[in-house]
């Protein structure tokens, strides 16, 4: 090994990273393939099974990590998650120097929180939360909203550059979940629109393949629709940004002043949808829900 890599080995932060679901494991498993030193949790255990027979130190609790991490990341799914992990991690005291960066998609208000408390203790705390589903989470090509002092995003740079393409400071803490709410309020709009599209095309005798290759040739294509292609024309709808999830971003974006004409409207047919079972689908399931309840 060539000397710059032994220096380089040398200062990297012991690293921790808590909440293994969809998105945390390809995530973290990018961390581990970039070489830092590694420890992760997840609640239920069964998950950390794909780093067993390697580098990555398994923790026991969130404490264990913490107190043996310079640099924590924590991704899970909702504000009831979030704060479970941060009373831990304060109750456990020993912040000093720490650096937590949280890249769940949460209420601004507990973000904003969470930091604040993490700052009174001693640590330094980064709202950090994506853009991008669980295939750029593999690929790392993630694009990163973050939230905090410049001199911990600096810090914290070599380690975001290995989960996204791109990285934006968005400002002061809670700025980056300010960014993603907007950017997945759009997205919703997106999706429930592309479903209602491709059920206009199909009733007048289009085909999906026909419709979407269409759509993603033209003005009006993006990575949303691209990347939802396949799960309409195969009309399968495996989870890669399961609909509750949208649904709990649209009323997060809500109660962070969305007003407009198009939120009630979504947030009925998203919860129609939750309600009618579709929760755990990929978002685009809105195409089968629509399509059989006849909302």
């Amino acid at each position: 090994m060539k000397a710059e890599g032994i220096i380089n080995r040398i200062n990297m932060k012991k690293t921790g990273w808590i909440g293994l679901g969809n998105m945390g494991t390809p995530m973290a498993k990018n961390l581990e393939k970039a070489g830092f030193p590694l420890s992760v949790y997840n609640r239920s255990a069964e998950k950390t099974s794909v780093f067993r027979n390697s580098s990555v130190t398994i923790s026991n609790s969130i404490a264990e990590l913490a107190g043996n991490s310079e640099i924590i990341f924590t991704m899970v799914s909702n504000d009831a998650a979030i704060g479970s992990v941060y009373d831990e991690i304060l109750a456990a005291g020993n912040l000093e120097g720490k650096l937590f960066i949280d890249m769940s998609t949460i209420s601004q208000q507990l973000s904003e929180s969470i930091a604040q408390k993490i700052k009174e203790a001693g640590g330094s705390f980064l709202d950090a939360p994506v853009a991008g589903s669980t295939q750029p989470a593999a690929n790392g090509t993630l694009i990163i909203m973050a939230g905090g002092e410049q001199n911990d995003l600096q810090t914290a740079m070599p380690y975001l550059e290995k989960l996204g393409k791109t990285v934006k400071h968005m400002g002061p803490n809670g700025k980056g979940i300010a960014a993603k709410l907007s950017v997945n309020y759009f997205v919703s709009l997106t999706y429930l629109g592309l479903a209602e599209t491709v059920l206009l095309a199909e009733k007048n005798g289009i085909g999906r393949s026909d419709l979407l290759e269409i759509i993603n040739e033209s003005a009006v294509g993006s990575g949303a629709t691209k990347v939802k292609t396949p799960l309409l024309v195969n009309d399968e709808y495996t989870p890669a940004f399961a609909l509750n999830l949208m649904l709990k971003d649209i009323l997060l974006a809500r109660n962070n002043g969305a007003d407009y004409p198009m939120t009630q409207t979504l947030i009925d047919t998203y919860q129609q949808a939750q309600e009618a079972g579709y929760g755990e689908l990929d978002v685009i399931a809105l195409a089968r829900f629509l399509k059989e309840e006849k909302v």
